[in-house]
């Protein structure tokens, strides 16, 4: 089994999200001991801007070598994911949406006849049928309101690459007081006991 954790966070060690993350892969490790695990901090993601796109869209042909050294990182990165057999995310919430980060590891892996197609009943995922745990932290509380953003935004995104086996932790309200997050992320702690296995 091949686990691929992506830490979204900007906060690095201290980030509670990818700390969560951790406690998922650790879970899932007791279970699989064998298990191979790599972590992708997306803190140096590069953005997908006009010349990332010129490049993606040259022929392998003809690209400039500053184009394929481009192109060759986003082949990297959607070789990672292709490779793993379960994807551990963790998301904090910035700005009522995912971090930038986050968005531009998406734009990566995201490529027409590569992670999905187009027919004519629509877009096809290619990715595969991989299991994937997202650990959620938020300041406040958003869980099944209107403000939930991130939940329906990636359900549909890892749905369009052919991911729907999708369970989410949530720690919320973590601004809210020391109880308050105490208590909500014993929570999240329990629902990765109970979820993983």
């Amino acid at each position: 089994m091949k686990i691929l954790q992506i830490n979204s966070s900007i906060r690095g060690e201290a980030s509670t999200s990818s700390k969560l993350a951790t406690n998922v892969v650790e879970r899932l490790k007791t279970l699989h001991p064998d298990a191979e695990l790599e972590v992708r901090d997306l803190t140096g993601q590069p953005i997908l801007d006009a010349s990332a796109m010129g490049a993606i869209f040259t022929p392998a042909e003809k690209r400039t070598p500053a184009q394929a050294e481009r192109v060759a990182v986003d082949d990297a990165t959607i070789a990672q994911l292709m490779a793993a057999d379960a994807v551990v995310l963790g998301v904090p919430l910035y700005n009522l949406d995912v971090p930038v980060q986050l968005k531009a590891w998406i734009d990566a892996v995201s490529r027409a006849g590569v992670t999905f197609r187009y027919t004519e009943k629509g877009p096809v995922g290619l990715v595969g049928n991989k299991k994937v745990y997202v650990a959620l932290t938020r300041g406040g509380l958003y869980d099944g309101s209107p403000m939930d953003t991130q939940k329906p935004y990636l359900r549909n995104f890892l749905g369009f690459l052919g991911m729907t086996d999708v369970t989410f932790i949530h720690a919320e309200g973590l601004a809210m007081g020391e109880e308050p997050a105490r208590a909500s992320l014993e929570r999240a702690k329990g629902q990765i006991e109970a979820l993983v296995a």
